[in-house]
């Protein structure tokens, strides 16, 4: 079974690999739901209780398939959800983290996961026209409420993780973190040891170029995010797969897969991280899962560290447009 971890200080307590459920509505193919209420029923049987979704995700369908698939199996997961986002006609338009639209989304978050309880609520996103402390207030009074259990934020900043902390502490920041993108390391995870703050990095296997299974961007299908991702495109991509060969030439000096050395460089990065790493298959769960089982060396870590140093993926993690949504 999956070794647990404890996110926070205030009890919450998860497997140490997670599954990140996104990806089975949105962004990267056609969706499948019978093959991916199989993988979240073979996570489960793998020992996996981490599950992550949010009403952005589809939207709205997500969270509904995750409550399909865990209907009679509720015992023991930790099911993470988010708000945030205003959605019209079925895409994002902006920001909203008013407390009015907090309290709407958990209930129709509730509704559509079929639960009575959130076991944790992100902000999916840092609204600059709503204080965080209002923020958190709103939240920490639905905990009160018995409808919410922990609390987290996804890509804020130092600022605001340490304001929002001091209203009601916040058990996980949820960020993109891997070999792929280090942009934590100097100012963020320092913050979140001295708070007591877990870490859920999205994203762990670098949108999949640290499996070594990745095309250009114009071959992936229209509606495929890849087809937008700077370091999908043109020069990034020539420049990003020589990076991601020196993950895959470690890996196979280890026997393993180049996405598992990837998913065991975080988690030897400490034991207050948990990734999420997402999929729609059961054969690539397995292999994250699997993960949970390699030990690597200080010089193990230390050599991956050496071959993708900070800043030396080309291209931006993100479009302009959604850079400016995340609090740095």
């Amino acid at each position: 079974m999956i070794p647990t971890r404890k996110l926070g200080t205030q009890g919450l307590a998860v497997s140490a690999i997670g599954l990140g459920c996104m990806g089975m509505s949105q962004s990267y193919g056609t969706p499948d739901d019978a093959e991916s209420i199989a993988t979240i029923h073979r996570a489960l049987d793998l020992g996996v209780t981490y599950f992550d979704t949010a009403e952005v995700y589809g939207p709205f369908t997500n969270e509904r398939l995750l409550g399909q698939a865990l209907k009679g199996r509720r015992d023991g997961v930790v099911v993470a959800t988010k708000f945030g986002f205003r959605i019209e006609n079925g895409k994002v338009a902006g920001v909203d983290s008013r407390p009015e639209h907090i309290r709407e989304v958990v209930d129709a978050s509730l509704g559509r996961l079929g639960l009575d309880h959130i076991d944790l609520l992100y902000q999916h996103r840092i609204d600059p026209a709503v204080p965080v402390e209002e923020v958190i207030g709103t939240v920490s009074r639905l905990i009160e409420a018995g409808k919410v259990r922990f609390i987290g934020l996804s890509e804020a900043g130092a600022a605001n993780i340490r304001r929002a902390h001091a209203v009601h502490p916040v058990s996980v920041l949820q960020s993109e973190y891997s070999l792929w993108e280090r942009n934590l390391e100097p100012e963020i995870i320092p913050l979140l040891r001295e708070l007591g703050i877990g870490l859920t990095p999205f994203s762990p296997l670098g949108r999949g170029f640290l499996t070594g299974a990745v095309q250009r961007a114009e071959d992936y299908p229209e509606g495929d995010y890849r087809r937008n991702d700077p370091r999908y495109q043109g020069e990034n991509f020539d420049r990003n797969v020589q990076a991601a060969e020196k993950v895959g030439a470690i890996a196979s000096a280890k026997g393993v897969k180049p996405g598992q050395i990837a998913l065991a460089w975080l988690l030897a990065k400490g034991d207050d991280i948990a990734p999420i790493p997402g999929t729609k298959r059961r054969r690539y769960l397995e292999e994250n899962v699997a993960a949970a089982d390699i030990t690597l060396s200080p010089d193990e870590v230390s050599a991956l560290d050496a071959a993708l140093p900070p800043g030396s993926i080309a291209g931006p993690r993100y479009t302009d447009a959604q850079m400016a949504m995340v609090d740095r």
